[in-house]
């Protein structure tokens, strides 16, 4: 996550999305047993067009349609995950272009009963804390999950979901613990999911399938976004440039309960943001599993 990016969304009172690690490999899944299938849908996460969204949101959402977008997966900017129209009117503009507001990153702290309710009035299937931080004891995870199972009664009483995006803080050894196996084992599975940031697992050295794989049908929803190196380190690039296999990870964990790909890209150098993710739609609809 660029520095930019943690104070714009600290200054909303949250922070969302990542960045990312590459995880190699060739083979996929369902390729052993003769068979692929191709995506019947997928989204992009609007952090990854967010100068476009507050210059123009209806005309950028218009050419995303265009581009092959079936989902989209909002934030909760300074207009609200529904930016700055009524959800009812967000929605109708989406049954236009037919498209489906899938989930948002919200911060659920503060006014969450009305927005949950807002949200599933229109058909948003998640709700998604989308950062936390690093903490400086292991206790302080245990009590995010008293938050989260809170959330995910919420959540549920509207009939929605709660979910939580991971970055690699959460795989990092804390008090002789993993925090991210300290929040999927302190959460009611039937209250809260997660939505895993593949690229974040990657970036702290963790195994996306073998996650996916010990904790079935808790991973639900995940940020494809793929990395390249520079001189700096790592960014985020155009899927399908950089090193993480995605057809390896994403044939894997399906069969583990993930249902929703979505689409996100930081950093855009030699590109911009509405031609990547053109070029990351066409990448994602000719893309099986």
């Amino acid at each position: 996550m660029s520095n930019n990016r943690r104070d714009f969304l600290k200054t909303a009172g949250f922070a969302a999305a990542g960045l990312s690690l590459p995880f190699v490999g060739k083979s996929n899944f369902l390729n052993t047993l003769g068979e692929t299938k191709k995506l019947s849908a997928f989204g992009l996460q609007l952090w990854t067009v967010k100068e476009d969204m507050m210059k123009d949101a209806k005309g950028t959402l218009a050419k995303l349609s265009s581009y092959g977008y079936k989902q989209i997966e909002s934030f909760e900017g300074p207009k609200g995950f529904f930016w700055g129209w009524k959800n009812t009117e967000f929605k109708k503009y989406m049954d236009d272009l037919g498209m489906s507001l899938v989930s948002a990153h919200s911060n659920n702290t503060v006014d969450f009963e009305r927005k949950a309710a807002e949200a599933a009035e229109v058909g948003v299937k998640y709700l998604i804390c989308p950062y936390k931080g690093a903490q400086k004891s292991i206790d302080d995870f245990k009590r995010f999950n008293d938050e989260f199972n809170k959330s995910g009664e919420i959540c549920k009483k509207n009939g929605i979901r709660f979910a939580y995006h991971n970055h690699d803080y959460s795989f990092k050894v804390l008090d002789g613990q993993v925090p991210q196996t300290v929040m999927m084992e302190g959460t009611d599975a039937g209250l809260v999911d997660f939505e895993m940031d593949i690229y974040w697992v990657v970036a702290a050295n963790e195994d996306p399938i073998a996650w996916a794989k010990k904790y079935p049908n808790r991973f639900r929803l995940c940020h494809v976004k793929d990395q390249t190196k520079t001189a700096k380190g790592i960014e985020s690039c155009q899927i399908g440039k950089g090193g993480i296999d995605f057809k390896k990870i994403l044939g894997q964990m399906k069969k583990y309960g993930m249902q929703h790909h979505i689409v996100e890209q930081e950093a855009f150098t030699g590109t911009n943001p509405m031609e990547s993710a053109e070029k990351n739609a066409a990448y994602m609809k000719d893309f099986s599993i």
